[in-house]
């Protein structure tokens, strides 16, 4: 499966430490990041990720692009709901997008981690269909 990474800037750390939580059930998959999310995961984890520009240069749009075109299987996007961004329209879309391919998306680390799970279970081969 194709695993999105996306994390706002005071959530960057927390999603270092989800990947290295979970690193043995994300290696076994494909995962596709925003540039400087993707690049710290890289560093603490050792895991390949696919690295688009930073998301406030673009990488957004590059990664909704690729939900778009349902690439993407599962969107794990720790995002924090109290800073203002000024990139929050394309940030919304990744969201809208995701809702309209039937993407499931994690916003936080209690969603996150009940996805890795069910993704270690086996529970979203359904996704294999839309592909």
């Amino acid at each position: 499966m194709n695993i999105g990474l996306m994390a706002h800037d005071s959530k960057k750390k927390l999603m270092q430490n989800f990947c290295i939580a979970y690193r043995n059930i994300l290696s076994k998959h494909q995962l596709y990041a925003t540039g400087t999310t993707g690049r710290l995961v890289e560093e603490v984890t050792n895991l390949t990720v696919h690295k688009f520009i930073s998301g406030q240069y673009g990488g957004n749009q590059q990664l909704a692009a690729q939900i778009e075109h349902n690439v993407i299987d599962i969107m794990i996007f720790f995002r924090d709901p109290d800073a203002p961004r000024r990139n929050e329209p394309e940030i919304k879309n990744v969201m809208k997008l995701c809702d309209s391919n039937n993407i499931p998306l994690a916003t936080n680390i209690a969603t996150a981690e009940l996805l890795i799970k069910s993704l270690e279970r086996g529970d979203l081969e359904w996704r294999e269909m839309y592909r």
